[in-house]
């Protein structure tokens, strides 16, 4: 394996991972206000708007298993700049798309483009930088990505209001390529353990499998869970996953090893983390929602009123690298049994001090427990194939994201308001899959003996 580890090219790697987090997170949620502004200047109207917010995640979810592996492949920097530079060029598109089906196509190439971006950046720079300071330069790049997770739908907002919806899609432009530069002069690093080829029928039975999923979980609740639609939806992506392992067992190369599914803390880090991100998609729905319905303040008091949950959850990021991957199960149990406990205060809140204190305190415990997903199945894989495990993440948490908003769905009704006991009711669901991600730990980390996956992961990773 060649790497570029340590000094300016660490340094470097570390700029452009900060700046690629915070562009593609930002851009996640950054429109889901302005699609009242984006209907009227496109004269669209309807269920065909989602499609906005909708293409974007699809493609992020269906796209960064394969994506992830790629860049071990054929270059981590380089994927990671090709992935920005279509990010750019469809941010640029985004911002003078003059029509609704111009501007979902170019969101769709935006999700590509983050989806190649972000595997491969976190890769980059689990490669770049030297065993002891690995976490904690990864806590602070993530925390800069929770700034713009948490700011999105406001920085949307403002832009939409005081400029125009462009506004936000043109934004991304110059960060792409100030990312784009950064990249530039980090290190490259690639997998050097295996040839540069490609799994061609394991990259398109695992993007088919996933773009299935990421389908059904965006469109179920639209369609109803036992539609005909969800039913296919179901049955292309189980055909299709059953066809991608039955041959990942047998490729000699795969684009995904199998044995990663073994290496319990892996899986166990990994499905917790999803639990936590569909929690945090529910928070960044549901207390807004509820700021300015039950508690009754203005849009520009909901705003500044959510100033300390988001500043605790992007703070939280620094904190999580801090964590040594020994402790990382136990903390990641911990923070999720604080946010669930968190999510009941504030539901039960009797006044809105006592609400605003329960969400900060749950925005801290989600923020640490969303960094450690990404810091510590980083750790526990080695480094050669750290693409790939972060891919296989990434796409897991994102699909999650999904569920967060199918659970955030009934928390308005359709003029986007929202009643106490509506928002009460997301709230304890999302408390509920904390503590589902609690018990997934448990029942995956805490377990006598050991496999064959896991001793692999800890012969090659630092603490």
């Amino acid at each position: 394996m060649t790497t570029a580890s340590g000094g300016s090219a660490g340094r470097w790697a570390s700029a452009a991972v900060s700046a690629t987090v915070f562009c593609v997170q930002l851009d996640a949620f950054a429109l889901n206000l302005a699609l009242p502004g984006i209907g009227r200047d496109l004269g669209a109207a309807g269920g065909g708007l989602q499609w906005v917010v909708s293409g974007y995640l699809l493609a992020a979810g269906a796209l960064m298993a394969g994506a992830g592996r790629l860049g071990d492949l054929y270059g981590r920097r380089r994927l990671l700049m090709a992935g920005l530079a279509v990010f750019g060029g469809a941010s640029l598109v985004c911002a003078l798309a003059p029509s609704l089906p111009v501007l979902v196509g170019a969101r769709v190439a935006q999700g590509a483009g983050g989806a190649m971006a972000m595997p491969a950046g976190l890769a980059l720079l689990t490669n770049a930088c030297p065993p002891g300071s690995r976490a904690r330069v990864m806590g602070r790049a993530l925390g800069i990505g929770g700034v713009a997770t948490v700011c999105g739908p406001y920085v949307g907002g403002v832009l939409t209001e005081a400029v125009s919806w462009r506004a936000v899609c043109w934004l991304n432009v110059p960060l792409a390529l100030v990312a784009v530069v950064c990249a530039a002069r980090a290190g490259e690093s690639r997998d050097t353990t295996a040839p540069a080829s490609v799994d061609v029928a394991g990259l398109v039975t695992a993007t088919g499998a996933l773009a299935a999923v990421a389908v059904l979980v965006d469109r179920g609740p639209l369609w109803g869970w036992a539609s005909g639609s969800s039913a296919v939806a179901l049955a292309l992506a189980v055909g299709l996953g059953a066809v991608f392992v039955r041959h990942e067992r047998a490729a000699a190369h795969p684009l995904v090893d199998l044995t990663l599914f073994g290496n319990r803390p892996f899986v166990a880090l990994t499905a917790a983390g999803a639990a936590a991100n569909a929690t945090t998609v529910v928070v960044l729905f549901a207390v807004p929602l509820a700021l300015q319905g039950p508690w009754r303040l203005s849009a520009a008091g909901a705003g500044a009123a959510f100033v300390a949950p988001a500043a605790a959850m992007a703070l939280a990021g620094p904190v999580a690298g801090r964590i040594r991957t020994a402790d990382a199960v136990r903390a990641m149990a911990g923070a999720l049994v604080l946010g669930a406990a968190a999510l009941g205060a504030a539901a039960a809140a009797p006044t809105l001090p006592v609400f605003l204190v329960a969400v900060t305190g749950c925005g801290a415990a989600l923020g640490v427990a969303g960094a450690l997903t990404l810091i510590a199945t980083q750790a526990v894989v080695r480094p050669e194939r750290a693409g790939e495990a972060s891919g296989v993440t990434k796409t897991v948490i994102t699909t999650a994201a999904g569920l967060g908003v199918a659970m955030s769905g009934p928390a308005a009704d359709a003029h986007g308001t929202a009643t106490a006991a509506a928002v009460d009711m997301a709230l304890m669901a999302a408390g509920g899959c904390c503590l589902a991600g609690t018990v997934l730990l448990v029942l995956t980390a805490v377990r006598p003996g050991s496999s064959r996956g896991e001793r692999s992961a800890a012969d090659g990773c630092p603490d």
